[in-house]
């Protein structure tokens, strides 16, 4: 998530301004974070005198000296329950936030709902056949909460567990590892209507539902993560209104509500714990990345610093999106209480009164320990020291290559991100989503043709090989995603996946990225040359 191509003219909007804003999706809140920089002007955050050289393409990514990933590292593909399952009323499912949020006016481009998506729930037997094909060996899936409980809580709705239960034994079947994660956004809207996550029992009725999801699946099903990218779906549900369940809060609402929602992870933990022998537990936080512009050690330290930042990221999101400059998207207020078991003490200085209220034993609860770090990264911005010990950001020239989000192709992230991350933490990393949109279609050959996919994915994964080459324990890699699908407050505008979906007719089209990581995998990344 990276801060570059920012115009100067940004208009910064007030917080009371948001529900008229254009609609956003995250990733479309994160491509917009690339209008800033020149906006930055605080504290140890600055824009660089100096632009970098303009380049016609992104910088070739150097090759460690193996040409092979470890053995038994996970290949896989990640999916989200509301953004492929669709059957969104089926066989006794309660609705979710989302839901919800899909039929307000203006709120989803083009008023596109997640109804249908790609109807994995009734096509999941054919999806899976396509990952078997691809030689996955990990998928990476989310439950829906409110096809298994309806209501949030209480009673239990078998028909949603069967399809589950179904699922993981056709994944298996084909010999691929189930990944699951256990909330994507899709909050059962019941509980919305008992305060959400701004209400403390949240926790308490997230550990419920892990605990009836260990129980049925826990057999079957080693690895677990808790929440996916906690700090998007509080700051753009809870914050600006731009996600559901589209409320704008004062920030210490807001912050308080991040706070339940760690206290769900650590219950949550605690419950797979409890019922899933052997689990392997982690979180997938969204890591905005900072990577250093050179090799030399100043310049590192720059970027390890801002990688870990409060305020900073405060600033980019502020003049980028017209967040509040007292905003919660950075890394280190979501991750240290996860690992380190406290909160940053430079965001408790920021946030200062709005900071959230921690009962006694609330971060013992939350750090309870997991197996793992995973990271979703897609972008990074470019760090440099100011030589005053100090980071500074690098504004991109015109020439810097862009997806169809806008985002900047940056390959150097997935290098420096997992190498920043795992110094800090001291876990394994999994990259637990990485991919990039484009605007696909099927040719006159019926085929779908998508180089730029390749390239951008070869770019990224030969910086992710230098840093496991480095020693960094890389343990595997997901696309996002394996389908096309249902992308937020975006609807269908992107296309991310490896296999394309006719949303009308519902047929899948491998695309020829789908042959290319094919051949990844099964060369275990000799193929990225």
């Amino acid at each position: 998530m990276s801060m570059d191509k920012l115009p100067v003219e940004t208009p910064v909007t007030k917080e009371t301004d948001v529900p008229s804003r254009r609609r956003a999706s995250r990733r479309r809140f994160l491509a917009s974070t690339l209008t800033t920089t020149a906006a930055l002007a605080a504290g140890s955050v600055t824009s660089a005198a100096t632009p970098q050289t303009p380049s016609r393409k992104p910088r070739t990514s150097q090759k460690p000296a193996g040409t092979t990933f470890p053995a038994g590292f996970q290949w896989g593909a990640a999916t989200a329950a509301y953004q492929i399952e669709g059957a969104m009323d089926a066989d006794g499912k309660g609705q979710s936030i989302w839901d919800m949020f899909v039929r307000k006016p203006n709120a989803i481009w083009r008023g596109h709902t997640g109804d249908v998506a790609c109807d994995h729930y009734r096509r999941y037997k054919e999806d899976v056949s396509l990952m078997k094909k691809l030689g996955l060996r990990a998928y990476r899936f989310s439950l829906a909460w409110a096809r298994i409980l309806p209501e949030g809580t209480g009673t239990v709705n078998v028909r949603g567990l069967d399809f589950y239960d179904r699922l993981v034994d056709e994944l298996l079947a084909a010999g691929i590892t189930p990944f699951c994660t256990l909330y994507h956004w899709d909050l059962p809207l019941a509980l919305h209507q008992r305060g959400g996550w701004t209400n403390r029992d949240s926790a308490n009725w997230f550990a419920e539902y892990t605990t009836v999801a260990a129980r049925r699946l826990g057999d079957r099903i080693t690895y677990w993560m808790t929440l996916n990218e906690p700090q998007v779906f509080i700051t753009l549900g809870y914050q600006v209104g731009r996600h559901a369940p589209g409320l704008v809060l004062p920030l210490k609402d807001v912050l308080q509500a991040g706070h339940h929602a760690l206290l769900a992870h650590g219950k949550g933990v605690q419950a797979l714990r409890a019922h899933v022998k052997q689990a392997r537990i982690g979180f997938a936080p969204a890591t905005p990345i900072a990577y250093p512009a050179t090799e030399q050690p100043e310049d590192i330290a720059a970027a390890r610093a801002f990688n870990f930042g409060i305020q900073g990221y405060g600033f980019l999101f502020n003049a980028s999106v017209g967040l509040p400059l007292k905003n919660p998207f950075n890394n280190a207020w979501w991750m240290d209480p996860v690992f380190l078991g406290e909160y940053p003490a430079e965001g408790l200085a920021l946030y200062k009164a709005d900071a959230p209220q921690v009962a006694d034993g609330d971060m013992a609860i939350i750090s309870t320990p997991v197996d793992f770090c995973g990271v979703n990264i897609y972008f990074g911005f470019k760090i440099q020291s100011d030589g005053r010990g100090g980071p500074r950001v690098v504004i991109p020239t015109p020439a810097t290559p862009l997806t169809a989000f806008d985002w900047p192709v940056t390959p150097e992230a997935l290098r420096w991100g997992p190498k920043f991350f795992h110094e800090r933490y001291k876990r394994p990393i999994y990259i637990t989503e990485n991919g990039l949109a484009l605007r696909d279609w099927v040719a006159l050959d019926g085929k779908v043709h998508d180089p730029q996919r390749i390239d951008f994915t070869t770019r990224y994964l030969r910086e992710l090989r230098r840093a496991v080459g480095e020693g960094v324990p890389v343990q595997g890699y997901f696309h996002w995603s394996i389908l096309d699908n249902f992308e937020w407050a975006e609807g269908y505008k992107q296309r991310f996946g490896l296999v394309y979906v006719d949303y009308d007719t519902q047929v899948r089209t491998p695309k020829d990225s789908f042959a290319w990581y094919a051949q990844v995998i099964a060369t275990n990344g000799a193929a990225l040359g």
